[in-house]
C-alpha cells in the first residue's frame, strides 16, 4: 500500500523490480531458451492458482520458465527476458512492468482467463495461436479431454446454483475474471465493483457483465450494505472486513481475496473446488436459521399482530 490504496503500491514495486532487478543477469548468456518459453505474471498463487495455471501451459506443450510472483524467484524474474510471451493474470498489479518487458526486450505480453471451462478454454485457443500448430493441437486436445469432467462438474452443481444472483466486490481482477465461472453454473452477476481499479479495469469490466448489472467504485460499507438491500443477492463475494457483516445479515458470502483459505479456482481443477464452495455457501442449512434485514422487516409487523 502506498497512497490511498493498493494501486500506487503496485507502480512503486514495479518500478523497483524494474529499476534493481530485471536487467541484473543481461550480460548472462547461460540460460538455454527454447521456442516456447513462456512467463506467468501477476499470480499470487492463491489458493495454488498459480500451480494450477502452470499445469494446463505445460500440457499443451509451453514451458513456464518464470512465476510473478507467487511461488516466484529473483533468479526466475531475471529469466523471464527471454519468454516468448508473457502471460498476465492480474492486469492491476503487472501492466506497468509487463510494458517495460515489451518496450526493452520486445516480449509481446497477452491477459488470460482461467476461471471456469468457458474462459479457460477462450485463453488456452489465444495463448495456442501464438505458437505453431502443434501448441494449438495441444490446446485442442487438451480442452476436449477435460471437457467431460467439466460437463460432469455443471450437471452436477448448476441445477442447485441456477439463477442465483451474485455481488462482487472485491480488489484486483476477480470482479471480471469470475464473472465467467458464475455463468458456466448459471448463477448471474448483478453487481461488480472494485476498491482501487483504474477506467481500464472498467474498461473491461464492462464487456463481461450483463446489461443492467450494477457497477460501483470504491464504495463505503454504508453504500454497498444499502446496494445488497436493494438488490437482494444470493451470494456476496468479497474481503474480510464486509464478511461477518454480511453473516450477521444472514447473507451468504465468499471471502474472494484468498478463496475463504479454499482453492485452488485456476484451471480445470479448480472449477471443480470452486463449483464446490459455491454450492456448499449458498445452500448451507445455517442461512435457514438466519434471516436477512428486508426479511426481518416483513416478518416483524406480523408476529406484533399476533
Amino acid at each position: 500500500f502506498r497512497g490511498v490504496s493498493q494501486s500506487l503500491g503496485h507502480h512503486v514495486a514495479n518500478d523497483s523490480l524494474r529499476d534493481w532487478v530485471l536487467h541484473e543477469r543481461d550480460d548472462d548468456q547461460s540460460f538455454q531458451s527454447t521456442p516456447y518459453d513462456v512467463a506467468i505474471t501477476g499470480d499470487y498463487n492463491i489458493g495454488g492458482d498459480a500451480w494450477s495455471s502452470r499445469i494446463l501451459l505445460e500440457q499443451i506443450g509451453l514451458r513456464v520458465i518464470a512465476q510473478w510472483s507467487g511461488d516466484g524467484s529473483i533468479p526466475e524474474m531475471q529469466t523471464t527476458r527471454h519468454a516468448k510471451l508473457n502471460l498476465l493474470h492480474c492486469y492491476r498489479s503487472m501492466n506497468y512492468i509487463s510494458r517495460h518487458l515489451e518496450e526493452k526486450y520486445g516480449i509481446p505480453w497477452l491477459e488470460y482467463n482461467f476461471f471456469g471451462p468457458t474462459k479457460i478454454a477462450e485463453s488456452l485457443r489465444k495463448i495456442a495461436a501464438f505458437f505453431d500448430d502443434a501448441i494449438k493441437e495441444n490446446a485442442e486436445r487438451v480442452i476436449a479431454e477435460y471437457q467431460s469432467t467439466m460437463d460432469a462438474i455443471i450437471a452436477k452443481y448448476r441445477p442447485r446454483l441456477e439463477g442465483k444472483r451474485v455481488l462482487l466486490f472485491v480488489g484486483g481482477l476477480r470482479p471480471r475474471h469470475v464473472i465467467g465461472a458464475y455463468e458456466d453454473l448459471g448463477m448471474e452477476v448483478i453487481g461488480a465493483g472494485y476498491e482501487f481499479a483504474h477506467n481500464d479495469d472498467y474498461d473491461r469490466t464492462f464487456k463481461e457483465l450483463q446489461d443492467g448489472a450494477l457497477i460501483y467504485d470504491d464504495a463505503t460499507s454504508f453504500e454497498l450494505e444499502s446496494f445488497v438491500e436493494r438488490l437482494k443477492p444470493d451470494l456476496i463475494g468479497s474481503g474480510i472486513k464486509e464478511k461477518y457483516v454480511f453473516h450477521k445479515m444472514g447473507i451468504p458470502f465468499r471471502q474472494m481475496h484468498s478463496w475463504d483459505y479454499s482453492g485452488p479456482y485456476h484451471g480445470y481443477d479448480g472449477f471443480a473446488i470452486f463449483a464446490r464452495d459455491m454450492d456448499m455457501t449458498i445452500n448451507n442449512p445455517c442461512w435457514q436459521k438466519l434471516k436477512a434485514p428486508w426479511q426481518r422487516a416483513q416478518a416483524e409487523p406480523l408476529s406484533a399482530v399476533a
